[in-house]
């Protein structure tokens, strides 16, 4: 026997010595594997005594308590057999179809889903229920190849432990379905008012949809309207899987849903949303509603509230122009932090959809969207005293129609200079600045300047630079806040500062002394100029009189307007060096206002409110910086933008001061009168191919960047159709 023994050792001794290469990595990489993934693995008998939650509060930036977004695990368990057979195949259709035909992994689900997201570019999963299960009830949602180990394993052990029917009651009792509800039962009492033996066909898809992102789909959530368009979603899925026949699947589209009144226990509720979905994006959907945090937020509950009013009390004083809502933003430019976010005039009124946050909803700008075009244009060598020609014109629209832009007022103005189109608002002027940067240049300095939603820039056109591509306030406010700040953009840090359960910082925002610390979009002299034109009261006089809402007495703001052509939306934006402030009034349902409504009487009276209380609150009568060095003043024609001859030159031009980028200053004298052939018949510039009825008269000429020549000593009758440049 101890021969037996020691011949045994030895041969593992020499099969030791043999293969050690081979022998010693394999225990090291079985080591790892049980220290990184077999070591703290829970157990699949946990599935029926969930860890207890705590709860996730939200405070405003005075330690002021908003939400607190789980107070107790709203959660009632429920057999199988009392979940409607709609619901349960829904949840199938929707989340794993072959559920009941493989185990607990789906190889051909894993295949599809890689096809689907490396090929065809669509994100999509592939997790069957059993694991959406375990990740849900034991595990973490952080995204790595640890986890997805151990997800793996834990759901093959779940598999052999319970049936496959019980693995989906389980999931469907502790699935999180938004907020506290946590199960079809607490999600069926939350979001309809009864049991969930009780729910319909259109009901029970609905709830089906949810677990996929609880958050963003929630029908009460801020953008309740994802909600509808996934439940379709799970429609067509249960109509292609044989499990409802098409009458039933359009029959449930059509059916209006009757949710249950939201309770009204939250302060700021659009801005609470807001940041529960960015916790959600950071912490998971766990970890943002049960991990026990306190997050300090940079909203003024204080400014909020009086911001809530002013949109109401002002959109109220509209309803016999047809608008229904408004909404506000509010910033600090230079730390990115949120102050105030209201995203309708009443979160609670359900007949203008109230719930909707209008500051994160995509519309369109109108005119607001311009002073990115005409900083795009200082870029590119224009500057504040650059002649543009005002008068009907069309430009080539490559398969379509031409496009033939008119003004607001339905005037033409002959010239006008840089300061003045931008400061009123003409846009003829404004087209032709974007013609002469491209619609390329333009998409790619607001994207510098936090604006992303302009993603196909042969879809625009010219129109881009009157709004016609669409934005969110949120975004806009981004960028103004560039203007505000020297040309730099801070990003936004609505989140101060997060806490854990113990009590520990997990993430802390401390603001930058100066806003040179953010990324550099242009260079501090192109924002004084913008700035300098949005605050000349003159400027704008031409389209808003000299006292209008824009004005808030003798301060230095910086505003400009914006109203889409069918008068579906009106803007303002204004903003000093410590505020920005947006508006929006108009309908969610995207129905027009009545065409009274314009740039100074519907968003500007409620932002002059707000701006004033802001500027008065914090006794901020100037707060500009200095003047850049490389700015200069000059003193040019008033008509040609160019420099005056000598005083006493017969025909001398009238005069004013501009500012100039230093380099970029006018050097050439105003010519005064040109010889120039005139049309006889018409008493305007002859054309360039003209050689008949001509006459040589000497003439005032101006030039525009895009070589439209116009003679400003002519007479002009009214113009009968637009030119092509």
């Amino acid at each position: 026997m101890k021969k037996t023994h020691f011949y045994f050792i030895a041969t593992v001794k020499r099969f030791v010595r043999k293969y050690w290469i081979v022998i010693l990595p394999l225990f090291i990489l079985v080591g790892i594997f049980y220290f990184v993934i077999l070591k703290d693995l829970p157990s699949p008998t946990r599935l029926n005594s969930a860890e207890l939650p705590q709860s996730t509060q939200i405070f405003d930036r005075n330690d002021t308590l908003l939400f607190t977004i789980y107070t107790q695990r709203n959660q009632t368990l429920v057999p199988l057999s009392d979940i409607p057979v709609f619901l349960q195949q829904a949840t199938i259709a929707k989340e794993d179809k072959d559920f009941y035909k493989h185990g607990a992994i789906d190889i051909r689900g894993i295949v599809r889903a890689l096809y689907s997201t490396l090929v065809q570019k669509k994100l999509q999963g592939g997790s069957t229920i059993t694991q959406q299960l375990v990740k849900n009830s034991l595990l973490s949602q952080e995204r790595t190849i640890t986890r997805k180990v151990k997800e793996i394993i834990l759901s093959f052990a779940t598999e052999l432990l319970y049936s496959k029917n019980k693995i989906l009651e389980l999931y469907l009792n502790q699935s999180p379905y938004g907020g506290t509800a946590w199960g079809v039962e607490a999600a069926a009492q939350t979001y309809f008012g009864k049991s969930v033996k009780n729910l319909d066909l259109a009901e029970s898809t609905l709830l089906s949809g949810l677990p996929e992102s609880p958050t963003i789909l929630s029908p009460f959530g801020a953008r309740p309207e994802l909600a509808k368009q996934k439940q379709e979603e799970v429609l067509q899925k249960m109509h292609e899987q044989g499990y409802i026949d098409k009458k039933q699947m359009e029959d449930a589209i059509k059916q209006p849903l009757k949710f249950q009144k939201v309770s009204d226990n939250i302060k700021a509720p659009h801005f609470v949303l807001y940041i529960k979905e960015l916790l959600v994006k950071k912490y998971g959907q766990r970890g943002a509603e049960q991990g026990g945090l306190k997050v300090k937020t940079s909203l003024d509950l204080a400014l909020q509230e009086f911001t809530e009013a002013s949109v109401a009390a002002e959109v109220s004083k509209l309803k016999n122009q047809k608008v229904s809502n408004g909404a506000a933003l509010i910033t600090n430019p230079a730390t990115g932090e949120i102050l105030s976010m209201v995203g309708s005039r009443d979160y609670f009124d359900s007949e203008i959809d109230g719930n909707v946050n209008v500051t994160l909803a995509y519309r369109q700008p109108g005119s607001a969207i311009k002073p990115i075009n005409y900083a795009a244009g200082l870029v590119k060598g224009l500057t504040a005293a650059t002649i543009l020609v005002d008068r009907p014109i069309c430009f080539p629209n490559p398969g379509q129609k031409e496009y033939c832009p008119v003004n607001y007022d339905g005037k033409w103005h002959g010239i006008v200079q840089f300061r003045e189109a931008l400061g009123s608002s003409i846009n003829i002027p404004a087209v032709k600045v974007l013609k002469y940067n491209g619609v390329e240049t333009m998409i790619a300095t607001a994207s510098a300047m936090g604006i992303t939603t302009f993603t196909k820039p042969d879809r625009y056109g010219l129109s881009l630079t009157l709004g016609g591509g669409e934005v969110t306030m949120l975004q806009m406010t981004s960028a103004y806040g560039v203007f505000a700040n020297q040309g730099y953009l801070i990003p936004f840090h609505p989140i101060l500062k997060v806490t854990d359960r113990e009590g520990n910082v997990i993430e802390e925002y401390i603001p930058p002394k100066s806003p040179i610390f953010g990324k550099k979009v242009f260079s501090p002299e192109i924002s004084f100029i913008i700035s300098q034109i949005l605050s000349d009261n003159g400027a704008r006089e031409l389209a808003f009189g000299p006292n209008s809402k824009l004005k808030i007495g003798n301060l230095t703001v910086a505003v400009k307007t914006g109203t889409t052509n069918d008068f579906r939306d009106n803007w303002t934006f204004g903003y000093t060096p410590s505020y920005v402030v947006g508006v929006w009034v108009g309908n969610n349902d995207n129905s027009p206002m009545g065409n009274l409504v314009s740039g100074v009487t519907g968003a500007a009276p409620i932002w002059n409110i707000i701006m004033s209380h802001l500027l008065e609150k914090n006794k901020l009568s100037s707060a500009w910086p200095e003047r850049p060095n490389d700015i200069v003043g000059k003193i040019v024609c008033a008509t040609s933008g160019l420099l005056p001859p000598p005083e006493g030159t017969p025909d001398r031009c009238p005069t004013r001061y501009e500012y100039f980028i230093k380099g970029t200053e006018p050097i050439k004298v105003d010519p005064g009168r040109q010889e120039v052939w005139i049309d006889k018949a018409t008493n305007d510039l002859a054309k360039p191919d003209q050689k008949d009825n001509l006459e040589l008269k000497s003439e005032i000429i101006v030039t525009d960047p895009l070589g439209d020549r116009y003679c400003l000593s002519c007479p002009h009758p009214e113009p009968e159709k637009p030119t092509s440049p």
